[in-house]
Protein backbone atom coordinates (compact mmCIF):
# COMPACT_ATOMS: atom_id res chain seq x y z
CA UNK A 1 0.00 0.00 0.00
CA UNK A 2 1.34 3.40 -0.45
CA UNK A 3 1.62 6.04 1.54
CA UNK A 4 2.62 9.42 1.92
CA UNK A 5 4.84 10.23 5.24
CA UNK A 6 3.96 13.20 7.53
CA UNK A 7 7.29 12.56 9.76
CA UNK A 8 10.22 10.59 9.41
CA UNK A 9 9.52 7.41 10.50
CA UNK A 10 12.81 5.10 11.12
CA UNK A 11 13.64 2.41 8.24
CA UNK A 12 11.01 3.65 6.41
CA UNK A 13 11.40 6.99 5.08
CA UNK A 14 11.44 10.77 5.28
CA UNK A 15 8.60 13.37 5.48
CA UNK A 16 6.93 14.02 2.41
CA UNK A 17 8.29 10.92 0.35
CA UNK A 18 5.95 8.52 -0.79
CA UNK A 19 7.11 4.62 0.56
CA UNK A 20 5.13 1.66 -0.10
CA UNK A 21 3.64 -0.80 3.10
CA UNK A 22 2.41 -3.70 4.10
CA UNK A 23 -1.86 -2.89 4.28
CA UNK A 24 -1.48 -3.64 7.84
CA UNK A 25 0.90 -1.75 8.85
CA UNK A 26 -0.40 1.42 7.44
CA UNK A 27 -3.57 0.56 8.93
CA UNK A 28 -2.76 -0.47 12.33
CA UNK A 29 0.19 1.99 13.43
CA UNK A 30 1.14 5.06 10.48
CA UNK A 31 -2.44 6.01 9.40
CA UNK A 32 -4.02 6.30 13.32
CA UNK A 33 -0.72 8.04 14.81
CA UNK A 34 -1.13 10.85 11.84
CA UNK A 35 2.52 9.33 10.40
CA UNK A 36 1.01 9.09 6.81
CA UNK A 37 -1.78 9.53 4.67
CA UNK A 38 -2.81 7.73 2.07
CA UNK A 39 -1.48 8.38 -1.17
CA UNK A 40 -3.97 9.83 -3.64
CA UNK A 41 -2.92 10.77 -7.05
CA UNK A 42 -3.82 14.19 -6.31
CA UNK A 43 -1.32 14.34 -3.06
CA UNK A 44 1.34 12.46 -4.89
CA UNK A 45 1.34 15.17 -7.78
CA UNK A 46 1.56 17.77 -5.24
CA UNK A 47 4.40 16.57 -3.08
CA UNK A 48 6.53 15.77 -6.51
CA UNK A 49 6.17 19.25 -7.25
CA UNK A 50 7.37 20.56 -3.73
CA UNK A 51 10.25 18.29 -4.22
CA UNK A 52 10.87 19.87 -7.19
CA UNK A 53 10.86 23.15 -6.44
CA UNK A 54 12.82 22.27 -3.00
CA UNK A 55 15.90 20.73 -5.38
CA UNK A 56 16.15 23.84 -7.55
CA UNK A 57 17.66 25.62 -3.70
CA UNK A 58 20.18 22.78 -3.39
CA UNK A 59 23.75 23.09 -4.69
CA UNK A 60 24.04 22.91 -8.34
CA UNK A 61 27.54 23.02 -9.03
CA UNK A 62 31.03 21.93 -6.86
CA UNK A 63 31.56 25.96 -6.68
CA UNK A 64 28.85 26.05 -5.01
CA UNK A 65 28.95 23.56 -2.70
CA UNK A 66 31.91 24.51 -1.51
CA UNK A 67 30.35 28.14 -0.86
CA UNK A 68 27.58 26.27 1.14
CA UNK A 69 30.20 24.22 3.07
CA UNK A 70 31.65 27.32 4.35
CA UNK A 71 28.91 28.42 5.75
CA UNK A 72 27.40 25.69 7.42
CA UNK A 73 30.84 24.57 8.77
CA UNK A 74 30.98 27.49 10.92
CA UNK A 75 26.95 26.84 11.31
CA UNK A 76 25.85 25.34 14.96
CA UNK A 77 22.10 24.11 14.93
CA UNK A 78 20.27 23.71 18.28
CA UNK A 79 17.37 22.11 19.45
CA UNK A 80 15.35 22.63 22.24
CA UNK A 81 13.91 18.91 23.46
CA UNK A 82 12.00 16.88 25.92
CA UNK A 83 13.93 14.29 27.71
CA UNK A 84 14.47 12.43 30.72
CA UNK A 85 16.54 12.33 34.00
CA UNK A 86 19.33 10.20 31.81
CA UNK A 87 19.16 12.48 28.68
CA UNK A 88 17.14 10.49 26.73
CA UNK A 89 14.84 11.97 24.42
CA UNK A 90 10.54 11.44 24.42
CA UNK A 91 10.64 11.84 20.75
CA UNK A 92 13.92 12.10 18.52
CA UNK A 93 15.97 14.82 16.07
CA UNK A 94 15.65 14.13 12.31
CA UNK A 95 17.18 14.15 8.78
CA UNK A 96 14.32 16.41 8.15
CA UNK A 97 14.62 18.29 11.68
CA UNK A 98 18.14 19.27 10.38
CA UNK A 99 17.11 20.01 6.73
CA UNK A 100 14.26 21.90 7.74
CA UNK A 101 16.46 23.56 10.70
CA UNK A 102 19.25 24.85 8.20
CA UNK A 103 16.55 26.81 5.64
CA UNK A 104 14.64 28.39 8.92
CA UNK A 105 18.21 29.28 9.81
CA UNK A 106 20.15 29.81 6.77
CA UNK A 107 17.68 29.41 3.95
CA UNK A 108 20.40 26.77 3.03
CA UNK A 109 18.28 23.87 0.88
CA UNK A 110 20.27 20.82 1.45
CA UNK A 111 19.07 16.86 0.17
CA UNK A 112 17.73 15.24 3.47
CA UNK A 113 18.24 12.04 1.95
CA UNK A 114 22.15 13.07 2.34
CA UNK A 115 22.15 13.71 5.81
CA UNK A 116 24.47 11.07 7.46
CA UNK A 117 21.80 10.71 9.66
CA UNK A 118 19.42 8.07 11.52
CA UNK A 119 18.04 9.84 14.73
CA UNK A 120 19.19 11.40 17.66
CA UNK A 121 17.64 10.02 20.39
CA UNK A 122 19.76 11.58 23.59
CA UNK A 123 20.68 14.99 24.49
CA UNK A 124 24.56 15.98 23.50
CA UNK A 125 26.79 17.85 21.19
CA UNK A 126 26.98 15.97 17.39
CA UNK A 127 28.72 16.53 14.23
CA UNK A 128 25.96 15.80 11.45
CA UNK A 129 28.00 14.97 8.20
CA UNK A 130 26.04 16.31 5.18
CA UNK A 131 27.11 15.59 1.74
CA UNK A 132 26.24 18.98 -0.85
CA UNK A 133 27.97 17.80 -3.90
CA UNK A 134 29.73 15.34 -5.18
CA UNK A 135 33.34 15.09 -3.28
CA UNK A 136 31.96 17.84 -1.11
CA UNK A 137 30.61 17.19 2.46
CA UNK A 138 30.74 19.11 5.30
CA UNK A 139 30.16 18.91 9.20
CA UNK A 140 26.98 20.53 10.89
CA UNK A 141 27.49 20.71 14.75
CA UNK A 142 23.95 20.22 16.34
CA UNK A 143 22.91 20.72 20.20
CA UNK A 144 20.49 19.36 21.67
CA UNK A 145 19.35 20.51 24.95
CA UNK A 146 16.84 19.39 27.41
CA UNK A 147 14.10 22.17 27.17
CA UNK A 148 14.31 24.51 29.35
CA UNK A 149 17.93 23.56 30.56
CA UNK A 150 21.28 23.17 28.89
CA UNK A 151 23.80 20.61 28.01
CA UNK A 152 25.81 19.43 31.09
CA UNK A 153 29.53 19.26 30.87
CA UNK A 154 30.86 16.22 28.81
CA UNK A 155 32.11 14.31 31.13
CA UNK A 156 28.41 14.88 32.85
CA UNK A 157 27.08 13.47 29.55
CA UNK A 158 29.33 10.25 29.44
CA UNK A 159 28.19 9.23 32.84
CA UNK A 160 24.32 9.64 32.29
CA UNK A 161 24.93 7.63 29.02
CA UNK A 162 26.51 4.95 30.89
CA UNK A 163 23.52 5.05 33.50
CA UNK A 164 21.07 4.83 30.80
CA UNK A 165 23.48 1.88 29.27
CA UNK A 166 23.49 -0.19 32.50
CA UNK A 167 19.49 0.28 32.78
CA UNK A 168 19.09 -1.03 29.47
CA UNK A 169 21.58 -4.24 30.31
CA UNK A 170 19.66 -4.39 33.46
CA UNK A 171 16.39 -4.44 31.79
CA UNK A 172 17.19 -6.57 28.69
CA UNK A 173 18.46 -9.26 31.56
CA UNK A 174 15.75 -9.32 33.26
CA UNK A 175 13.60 -10.01 30.10
CA UNK A 176 15.69 -12.96 29.51
CA UNK A 177 15.38 -14.47 32.67
CA UNK A 178 11.30 -13.68 32.46
CA UNK A 179 11.46 -15.10 29.35
CA UNK A 180 13.66 -18.66 30.16
CA UNK A 181 11.53 -18.92 33.45
CA UNK A 182 7.77 -18.47 30.86
CA UNK A 183 9.61 -21.76 29.08
CA UNK A 184 10.25 -23.87 32.00
CA UNK A 185 7.04 -23.08 33.19
CA UNK A 186 5.32 -24.16 29.97
CA UNK A 187 7.75 -27.02 29.45
CA UNK A 188 6.44 -27.88 33.20
CA UNK A 189 3.18 -27.93 32.62
CA UNK A 190 3.57 -29.98 28.89
CA UNK A 191 4.74 -32.90 31.12
CA UNK A 192 2.37 -32.83 33.50
CA UNK A 193 -0.26 -32.83 31.42
CA UNK A 194 1.37 -35.85 30.15
CA UNK A 195 2.12 -37.46 32.62
CA UNK A 196 -1.60 -37.30 33.51
CA UNK A 197 -2.48 -38.49 30.14
CA UNK A 198 -1.10 -41.54 30.61
CA UNK A 199 -1.91 -42.27 34.23
CA UNK A 200 -5.48 -41.55 32.62
CA UNK A 201 -5.19 -43.96 29.75
CA UNK A 202 -6.69 -47.39 30.48
CA UNK A 203 -4.63 -50.42 30.53
CA UNK A 204 -4.62 -52.60 27.37
CA UNK A 205 -6.26 -55.74 28.82
CA UNK A 206 -4.23 -58.94 28.17
CA UNK A 207 -4.81 -61.22 25.21
CA UNK A 208 -7.07 -63.73 26.08
CA UNK A 209 -5.26 -67.51 25.41
CA UNK A 210 -6.45 -70.95 24.40
CA UNK A 211 -5.29 -73.65 27.12
CA UNK A 212 -3.57 -75.93 24.25
CA UNK A 213 -3.36 -79.05 25.11
CA UNK A 214 -0.64 -81.24 23.67
CA UNK A 215 -1.50 -85.03 22.40
CA UNK A 216 0.85 -87.07 21.49
CA UNK A 217 -0.06 -89.34 18.68
CA UNK A 218 2.43 -92.11 17.90
CA UNK A 219 1.24 -94.31 14.74
CA UNK A 220 2.59 -97.89 15.76
CA UNK A 221 2.36 -100.40 12.08
CA UNK A 222 0.69 -103.82 12.39
CA UNK A 223 3.45 -106.34 12.34
CA UNK A 224 3.16 -108.46 8.77
CA UNK A 225 1.40 -111.45 8.28
CA UNK A 226 4.93 -113.30 8.21
CA UNK A 227 6.00 -111.77 11.08
CA UNK A 228 7.25 -114.46 13.25
CA UNK A 229 4.91 -115.07 16.26
CA UNK A 230 1.83 -114.30 13.45
CA UNK A 231 -1.11 -116.88 13.58
CA UNK A 232 -1.73 -118.36 9.84
CA UNK A 233 -4.07 -121.13 8.62
CA UNK A 234 -1.75 -124.42 7.55
CA UNK A 235 -3.58 -127.17 5.40
CA UNK A 236 -3.70 -130.23 7.23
Amino acid sequence: MEVILLSDVEKVGLRGEVVNVARGYARNYLLPRKLAEAATPGRVAEVRRLEAERSRHEARSFEQAREIADVLGQTQLRFDVKAGPTGSLFGSVTPTDIADELWRTKKIRVDRRKIDLDVIKRIGRFSVPIQLYEDVTVEVKTMVVPEGGELPPEEELAELEAAEAAEAAEADEAAQQEAVAAEAAVAEVIASDEVEDEEAEPAEPEAETDDVVAVAVTDEPEPPADEPGAETDTDS
